[in-house]
């Protein structure tokens, strides 16, 4: 039976594994308002550990070609495609310099309108249909056989599509169930306050995969072993950085000391609710949740839910010392009972 601080209540991780002297808590803190999709980072997991490729696999309804977190895909950059009101909002990086200034009639068409010159020396003579198409404004550019949603419904009314992308990682939790459930001890906390799996005597039981929370482990095919992100703990033990945060060229995926990460991401919270989002907000941060909080967490710009992550996690093994309790107080009774037939019937 793991220890019962494991299970519930505020702690540091590391200490509570048995680690005298560690260091201050590591983890990731991924801002998924700056993530780009460009999945630098599941390639530079795969190929500092060493994780096989997951193949080509289109999945039908998007972009993204990974799906979900894997024995096969540590990293995973979600791909979540929505449509959004146009103009439902000032930009929340309008007051940022990105470049150049925009010129007036670049602006004009960028807003759906042609500017009114009379003529318009950047089109061929005679060609009032490639004029219009440029006062329609851009060219929707969504899957295959898709249609834009509510073209055909005017400017006021129509909806522009948004991509919300999130580099999706194994959470670290400080409240481990995985830990709790593995019964060789291939699951252990380092003295980072990471969860990682030893492979060499992983026995493929799979009761870590049903008892985390977030449906993160998961088993090699070929082998039938438990496999997941281990943030790159061997860089960790070298002072470098992961391999994911190291390749992130926007900065999505921060790496860090966790209170260090948690101060950071608060205050970028409160530059996205200035900046007119006031739906930005943090996941997995809080360590009085069901988790005890997360290693790695998040900034969102939507639900959970949205995201595929669940709104309330709660570490599966929580009500285990209970139900111990209740089952021990049953065979008693049952003993009891048994105990007691057995005198009524001999007198």
């Amino acid at each position: 039976m793991p220890d019962a601080n494991s299970l519930y209540g505020p702690l540091d991780p590391a200490p509570d594994a048995g680690w005298t002297q560690a260091p201050p808590r590591m983890g990731f803190f991924t801002d998924t308002s700056v993530c780009i999709g460009c999945k630098a980072c599941e390639v530079a997991c795969k190929e500092w550990n060493g994780v096989p490729d997951s193949g080509f696999d289109l999945l039908g309804m998007s972009y993204d070609n990974t799906g979900a977190l894997t024995a096969n895909s540590w990293r995973h950059v979600a791909f979540i495609e929505q449509p959004r009101p146009a103009g439902h909002r000032t930009a929340p990086f309008a007051g940022d310099p990105t470049g150049p200034a925009t010129s007036p009639a670049s602006a004009a068409v960028g807003a759906g309108t042609a500017p009114d010159t009379g003529t318009n020396p950047g089109l061929p003579p005679g060609r009032p249909e490639a004029a219009a198409r440029m006062a329609a404004g851009p060219e929707f550019l969504g899957m295959p056989g898709a249609q834009p949603p509510g073209r055909g419904t005017g400017v006021q009314a129509r909806t522009d599509f948004r991509w919300l992308m999130m580099s999706d990682v194994c959470k670290h939790c400080t409240h481990a169930a995985c830990l709790d459930v593995c019964p060789t001890g291939s699951l252990f906390r380092t003295e980072f306050g990471t969860v990682v799996v030893q492979e060499d005597i992983c026995n493929g039981c799979g009761y870590c995969i049903s008892a985390c929370p977030y449906g993160v482990i998961d088993q090699r095919k070929d082998d039938g072993r438990a496999w997941k992100c281990t943030l790159c703990y061997d860089r960790l033990g070298a002072g470098m950085t992961p391999a994911c945060a190291q390749a992130c060229p926007t900065e999505s995926i921060q790496y860090g000391p966790l209170d260090e990460l948690r101060e950071r991401a608060a205050a970028r919270v409160a530059t996205l609710h200035e900046r007119g989002v006031p739906e930005a907000r943090l996941y997995g941060h809080d360590p009085t949740d069901g988790v005890g909080g997360d290693g790695a967490f998040f900034l969102l710009l939507d639900e959970p839910e949205v995201y595929g992550l669940p709104p309330d996690p709660v570490v599966t093994t929580r009500d285990l010392p209970k139900m111990w309790k209740r089952a021990g107080l049953a065979a008693l009774a049952m003993a009891a009972a048994t105990v007691a037939a057995f005198v009524g019937g001999s007198s």
